[in-house]
């Protein structure tokens, strides 16, 4: 089984910050590894991101354990909600991984979007990768969303949302996604909070992230 290959995203992603493309681009993200100031503006407790990153890397573990080099399966865990995605041989593997994953200890749910067919090109994954970027890219840009809130997964033109923000926030950032070239569908599975939630979380956020 070929698990995502964060090292493509992070090379896509610092490329993107060497060229301007993003303004605010330190901290990134490096197999799983949370650097820089990125703890600090995520809107999950440090003990949630903690277990998040524990359930991807066990989770991970045991599917690779049960598929071996069949099916390309991404894991992606926030605030212990976990999706699949990727491309598995049959229905049963897809059942079988969902099994796994939910019994990896602290996952609440899981949601299952693992697709029965053959595993997508690289050609494919790298137009997801880049697919990311313009969305974390645009999400700086507005000035408007935070864009560390946000969790953002693209499998084969389809854009998943994960995050905990508000309604506000959550539409604003769908009408972005939408208007994305290559983004062929938007799954928002965000966490809505309350506009109050908002502000009590704001003071722990570092200066200049999101406009007064």
């Amino acid at each position: 089984m070929k698990i995502a290959n964060q090292k493509l995203l992070a090379a896509i992603t610092l490329s993107a910050c060497l060229g301007g493309a993003l303004t605010a681009c330190a901290p990134i993200i490096v197999g799983g590894a949370v650097v820089g100031t990125m703890m600090a503006t995520d809107r999950r407790t440090s003990g949630a991101q903690v277990e998040d990153e524990g359930i991807e890397l066990k989770g991970a573990s045991r599917i690779g354990d049960k598929l071996g080099d069949r099916g390309h399966v991404n894991i992606t865990s926030y605030n212990r909600q976990v999706l699949l995605t990727g491309e598995v041989p049959s229905a049963q593997d897809s059942q079988s991984v969902e099994q796994l994953v939910s019994k990896v200890e602290n996952v609440r749910s899981v949601v299952n979007e693992l697709a029965v067919m053959e595993n997508s090109t690289l050609s494919q994954r790298t137009s997801d990768a880049v697919i990311t970027t313009k969305i974390k890219a645009g999400m700086i840009d507005t000035q408007d969303l935070l864009a560390s809130a946000f969790k953002v997964v693209t499998e084969r033109g389809v854009t998943y949302l994960m995050g905990r923000v508000t309604q506000r926030e959550a539409n604003r950032a769908t009408e972005l996604v939408r208007g994305v070239d290559g983004v062929k569908k938007v799954v928002r599975m965000m966490e809505i909070i309350s506009e109050e939630e908002l502000q009590r979380a704001l003071p722990q956020q570092t200066s200049g992230e999101v406009k007064k």
